[in-house]
């Protein structure tokens, strides 16, 4: 049996596993969706990238939880990244959706910096945080408008700390058994740092025909590439 510990990406919560982890757990495995400091029903708490690294870390230990299958979507990826080193022989495999991966001494800004201006100038304007995408954000990513609405209703502002501190690994991140999930819909190819990753034996690419937010778009779908990774 293995541990599914699943973290969604900015702005939103546990919540967001909702239609996948009654999936995963039909199948036999534990499945422990995490909502990290300052957002959804945590929304208030202070919180960088290394209390997000510290609230997964937490959790796993909490739960005393083995065979962990580590799941980051999109700027969860970085967090997850490095709470996957940290947790030792505890991990059987981490998977990457759609997601940011860390790179030491950088941060979610820095790595890409056109986008990182963008956030910057965001956070700037509203206090410190990353405010939620309105509903035309979603267009072209495979989501119904109940999808959109559910997203949107549910989601909370960023903090910005965690966007702007820098990861901290201790090895390479293709030294650890890792798939990287490629939503299509959001670009037919990987980012050239995940590129490069995927080059290492220890590294799989799995493509998915749809937008950034599976879970959403194709639940069951997710599911199941989850499943399959985590039985390699």
């Amino acid at each position: 049996m293995a541990n599914f510990v699943l973290v969604a990406g900015a702005w939103l919560g546990a919540w967001a596993w909702d239609e996948v982890a009654p999936r995963l757990r039909a199948a036999g495995h534990g499945a422990h969706p995490v909502t990290l400091s300052g957002l959804a029903e945590r929304q208030g708490l202070p919180a960088g990238q290394q209390t997000h690294v510290q609230d997964i870390v937490d959790e796993i230990e909490r739960q005393d939880l083995r065979d962990v299958v580590l799941v980051g979507h999109s700027y969860s990826g970085i967090p997850v990244g490095q709470a996957a080193e940290r947790i030792g022989a505890r991990l059987r495999r981490v998977i990457f959706v759609d997601s940011n991966v860390p790179h030491d001494g950088e941060s979610f800004v820095s790595v890409w910096p056109p986008l990182g201006e963008r956030v910057r100038a965001a956070l700037a304007d509203n206090g410190g945080f990353w405010p939620p995408p309105t509903a035309d954000d979603y267009a072209g990513q495979g989501l119904s408008g109940e999808q959109i609405a559910r997203i949107v209703g549910g989601s909370t502002p960023h903090p910005g700390a965690t966007l702007t501190e820098p990861a901290v690994l201790a090895r390479p991140l293709g030294e650890l058994p890792a798939t990287y999930v490629k939503c299509l819909l959001d670009g037919d190819e990987p980012n050239p740092d995940v590129a490069a990753l995927l080059k290492s034996d220890r590294w799989r690419l799995v493509e998915m025909d749809t937008g950034h937010w599976p879970m959403f778009s194709q639940p069951l779908e997710l599911a199941s590439v989850l499943l399959d990774a985590a039985a390699e």
